[in-house]
């Protein structure tokens, strides 16, 4: 994934799963973390954010305040990139069926136009906003608008990604769509189903 730095959203507390990390619960054997790092491990670098333990090559830093949301997170995460990364996948760690073709796809749509970025929708049309890749320049730019307005701390992604041009991505391929995260137990048990 040349070119291609992942930042991966990994604060979320779990509260309607009775409190654990998500992230660090298992899917298949394996962490949700664990599998999403797995979809971009070809990525360079690679940033969570998050109290989570990561793999070694796996930078890790968290939000200023603590759980301050995904908008915050997301630039502290970019605080850690080098200025010539040209994408970035920024992503919830919650996605236990993402994969490196979905990656891969949303790049392609990304590289074949001249939008920002490209984001999975779901089956209703809803922009999956922690799954996607964006043109590092114009995601860092949005932050830095946000920033000198309303500031960054609570905001939305919705907030964030108001002003950028964005490619809506149906998934069409066999399989489970990677967008599918999980928030409550029935979605970590179609999780578990769709994964084996």
């Amino acid at each position: 994934m040349s070119g291609l730095a992942a930042i991966v959203l990994a604060g979320g507390a779990g509260r309607r799963l009775g409190g654990p990390s998500k992230p660090a619960l298992p899917v298949a054997g394996h962490s949700m973390l664990d599998r999403v790092l797995g979809a971009v491990r070809d990525a360079a670098p690679v940033v969570v954010v998050g109290s989570l333990p990561v793999p070694a090559g796996v930078l890790s830093t968290v939000e200023d305040p603590p759980g301050s949301g995904p908008v915050a997170a997301t630039a502290a995460g970019f605080a850690l990139l080098p200025r010539d990364v040209t994408e970035v996948a920024l992503l919830a760690a919650d996605l236990p069926l993402l994969t490196p073709a979905a990656i891969t796809h949303l790049r392609h749509q990304l590289e074949a136009s001249t939008v920002d970025g490209a984001l999975y929708v779901d089956v209703d049309g809803r922009r999956q906003f922690l799954c996607g890749v964006w043109r590092a320049a114009a995601l860092r730019s949005a932050l830095h608008r946000l920033a000198a307005g309303r500031g960054l701390p609570g905001a939305s992604m919705r907030a964030l990604l108001a002003e950028v041009e964005v490619r809506e991505v149906a998934w069409t391929e066999p399989g489970p769509p990677p967008w599918f995260d999980c928030d409550t137990d029935d979605d970590l048990r179609q999780a578990e189903e769709w994964a084996r």
